[in-house]
């Protein structure tokens, strides 16, 4: 009986490869591919007659029907090359003259486009591009900063502490870098004076998030070291950040501020460009923002990055990234960057 069925299905499948030689249009090709493999095909009432064998004969019919559909397929497309059409995946009432599906396509998130801008703007001044570890160590983040043991300014940092043994060193005692002040040091302990470079990066705080903070930020830092820099390169840096955001200049002011990594130190204040200045909750009614401290590093930081103060001194500006998005596009709520609203972010490419 098994015997028969192959003599009877080597027949037909012959004949049909015959038939495959000798077509000569796509037309013709898919009306012999319908009568093998199409609903009522040849193939479809082979496969019925399985269940008419004996159980052990069953898995022998199966895989030669299998053999001969494969081997139908390999004969198929070589037809259809031959005639000049493409595979029968594709529909005879295809139309290439209709306009195609419109591929949703990705785009740089606002916030680091802004920083490739910074990047850009301060390379032209012959700034160098570092990038420090995000997982860093109480000695960069705090000890090198002037940062002094037990001293309530550590407090104000909110840092997410990731390895805090008693018993530990302070370069052992790790934590998510909750500025990116440390790289500064990092940098100058791996090269030579002077220094003229930027880092920009996320940092972390645990802090209430609301319409002007988030636990994860982006900060722009800019640092000069040399022998003598004059105040003037401080307020360049200050004037290239925002002018390269805005395209224009934007009025600011400098307030004196403590930061122990810096002195003496300012606040660096610009006129809320939300309203205008004159009053939202992005700028908590005031008119104006605080976006960056600045100052001269503290003798202290230069001289756990190796450097002589008496030799050597500088100027140091650090941007909240975020914010000077929101002032760049007018944006109400700083969680909205963060949020993986499509809509929002799409308007951005």
């Amino acid at each position: 009986m098994i015997e028969e069925f192959r003599d009877r299905l080597a027949k037909e499948t012959e004949s049909l490869f015959r038939q495959l030689s000798s077509a000569t249009s796509a037309d013709e090709v898919h009306s012999i591919d319908s009568g093998f493999a199409g609903r009522k095909g040849l193939l479809r009432e082979y496969r019925k007659q399985i269940g008419s064998f004996p159980e052990s004969d069953r898995p022998s019919i199966g895989q030669l029907l299998d053999d001969v559909s494969n081997t139908f397929s390999q004969e198929l497309l070589k037809a259809l090359e031959r005639v000049g059409t493409a595979p029968r995946a594709i529909n005879k009432g295809f139309d290439p003259t209709k306009p195609g599906h419109q591929f949703l396509s990705g785009g740089l998130h606002p916030i680091v486009q802004m920083m490739y801008d910074l990047n850009d703007a301060f390379g032209k001044l012959n700034f160098d591009v570092f990038s420090g570890p995000e997982i860093s160590s109480e000695q960069f983040e705090f000890d090198y900063l002037n940062f002094p043991p037990k001293h309530p300014a550590r407090e104000s940092m909110d840092t997410f502490w990731l390895n805090l043994p008693d018993e530990a060193s302070s370069s052992e005692r790790l934590c998510l870098r909750p500025h990116l002040t440390g790289a500064s040091v990092r940098y100058m302990l791996g090269n030579d004076p002077p220094f003229r470079f930027v880092y920009p990066g996320r940092v972390y705080r645990n802090e209430t998030t609301d319409a002007r903070h988030e636990r994860a930020f982006f900060q722009y830092e800019a640092l000069i070291v040399d022998r003598d820099v004059p105040f003037s390169a401080g307020k360049l840096l200050i004037s290239t950040v925002l002018e390269t955001v805005f395209g224009r200049r934007v009025l600011t002011r400098m307030r004196t501020g403590f930061f122990p990594f810096v002195e003496p130190g300012f606040e660096i204040d610009m006129q809320c460009q939300v309203c205008g200045g004159g009053g939202c909750s992005v700028c908590g009614f005031v008119g104006w923002l605080e976006i960056m401290p600045g100052g001269v590093p503290h003798p202290n930081v230069l001289t756990a990055a190796g450097l002589d103060p008496g030799e050597w001194t500088g100027f140091y500006v650090n941007v909240g990234l975020d914010r000077l998005v929101m002032m760049r596009y007018g944006i109400d709520d700083v969680r909205l960057f963060n949020g993986g609203d499509i809509q929002f972010l799409e308007q951005f490419k």
